[in-house]
């Protein structure tokens, strides 16, 4: 078997060295800029930093790491040095969630930065903007008090999106509010649209069509105009039983096509959006492609990567053709879940085992190179990758590896 060497590379590319929202620069799990090429040497551990409880995974931006979690009764928002995880500042506000199912009492959402605020959206439904600079809070909204947002089965869990001066959630509130967009400077509410429940999922820009977002309901699929709200095209795209969740992000497969992928049965689907008519097109849906559970799948020349099977009763890595939704391979392991991040033509799963799995992206058959025990098992959250660097975490701790 050969091994695995994360080469830590300066890039003048505009994304190089930064992961500043959910699944990272184009919030496709890529990271932009960076190498994995192969070596003989084991993980190397830089630092670690304690951590309360939640699902958020860590944002990486201008030399800091920002981390979202619970300690005791606060929710706290982290400022970290990238590089050595010296403490920059510290803010927290009093946590009022409670697990319907008593797993977790954390935060879910990862933190967005952008135009230099930090933007977290807590499992009881509070949104907040701080400086990024200092900390200080700069506004709050409280989605449950002003739209009526509901819990759900696991509380609010969408990763805050930054466009054109405003941040868009999912947060399924009453009165036509499944979807909002709230003023990035002041807080206030610019607009609403649908009046959907709220998924687990977080949205993306269309990459061929900045102007529109897509978006993964709990009754599926969603595309809006990020200007005004309005809705522009709608699919029904979920599991027929109630006790079923969409928490897996939008996959852009290039030309325009979507991929949105569920457990509960439901297998992945995909469309193809228009631009110029406006139109979201089905191309094809398979129940037996790829069901993700919650791990948003990877696309990389024609084929996504994901995991496929629920997490209670196993899952497998597979490769799928985007063309036609045939499975290409699947891994002979079958494992409880993970999170993935394409860097260059390597794959990266923090698994729920706390190992760290780097394969190749190839759609020939599964290359395993290399596999490295990083943190506990027990956790799902998604790592960040800034200049060479994989920042995970797990329920106790963050730990920051790079390999030489």
């Amino acid at each position: 078997m050969r091994f695995l060497l994360l080469c830590v590379l300066f890039s003048v590319r505009l994304h190089a060295g930064e992961w500043p929202q959910f699944l990272g620069p184009q919030r496709s799990a890529t990271a932009k800029g960076e190498a994995v090429i192969t070596g003989e040497s084991e993980p190397e551990t830089v630092w670690r930093h304690d951590l309360g409880s939640g699902h958020a995974g860590p944002v990486v931006s201008g030399g800091r790491v920002i981390v979202f979690h619970r300690q005791g009764a606060d929710m706290v928002t982290e400022a970290l040095g990238a590089g050595d995880g010296k403490p920059v500042w510290r803010h927290a506000y009093p946590a009022t969630y409670r697990d319907s199912f008593g797993f977790d009492d954390g935060p879910r959402a990862v933190p967005c930065i952008a135009s230099g605020k930090v933007i977290t959206h807590g499992p009881e439904g509070i949104v907040q903007a701080l400086d990024f600079a200092t900390g200080r809070q700069v506004w709050e909204f409280d989605t449950v008090a002003e739209l009526d947002s509901p819990q759900g089965y696991f509380g609010r869990a969408c990763s805050p999106l930054v466009v054109d001066g405003k941040v868009l959630l999912n947060v399924g509130g009453s009165g036509g509010a499944g979807v909002i967009a709230l003023d990035l400077e002041s807080g206030k509410l610019v607009w609403k649209a649908d009046d959907g429940e709220a998924g687990y999922s977080s949205p993306i820009l269309v990459p061929e069509d900045a102007d529109v977002s897509a978006f993964f309901t709990r009754t599926g699929v969603l595309m809006i105009r990020n200007a005004d709200g309005r809705v522009l095209a709608e699919e029904r795209f979920r599991a027929t039983i109630d006790a079923s969740v969409n928490a897996a992000a939008p996959v852009a497969c290039g030309q325009g096509r979507l991929l949105f992928s569920a457990a509960y049965d439901v297998g992945a689907g995909l469309w193809q959006w228009n631009r110029d008519s406006g139109k979201l097109v089905s191309l094809w849906k398979k129940e037996d492609a790829i069901d993700s559970h919650y791990t948003t799948p990877v696309y990389h020349d024609g084929h996504v990567y994901g995991l496929h099977g629920r997490q209670e009763t196993g899952m497998t890595l597979r490769c799928v053709a985007v063309a036609d939704g045939k499975v290409a391979w699947e891994a002979p392991e079958r494992i409880q879940g993970g999170t993935l991040i394409l860097v260059g033509d390597k794959l990266l799963m923090h698994a729920e085992s706390g190992e760290l799995w780097a394969f190749k992206a190839v759609p020939n058959g599964f290359d395993l190179i290399r596999r490295s025990q990083i943190t506990r098992a027990g956790h799902r959250s998604h790592a960040a990758y800034a200049e060479g660097l994989l920042y995970a975490r797990d329920a106790e701790k963050m730990v920051v590896v790079r390999m030489k």
